[in-house]
């Protein structure tokens, strides 16, 4: 068998081969679960519901840790 035969085939080979593997890969797209895609089915998502805070108040520890960060990044440049 000739090489450029031996070449062709193999490429030929490898083509159907990732044909079929890109066939074959079905990868579900991202999705939003909702409570009634939950209902027909045991769902082991719980279901959150929305509590507003207004009364937030960052701490001394988190302010300077943002400064500490705000520092470096500037150091760095």
């Amino acid at each position: 068998m000739k090489l450029e035969i031996a070449r062709g085939a193999f490429l030929v080979a490898a083509l159907g081969i990732t044909a079929v593997a890109a066939a074959a890969w079905q990868q579900p797209g991202p999705r939003i679960l909702e409570a009634r895609d939950c209902s027909a089915i045991p769902c082991s998502i719980p279901l959150v519901r929305k509590q507003v805070q207004t009364d937030i108040q960052p701490d001394a520890n988190l302010l300077l840790l943002m400064f500490g960060l705000q520092t470096a990044m500037k150091g760095e440049q």
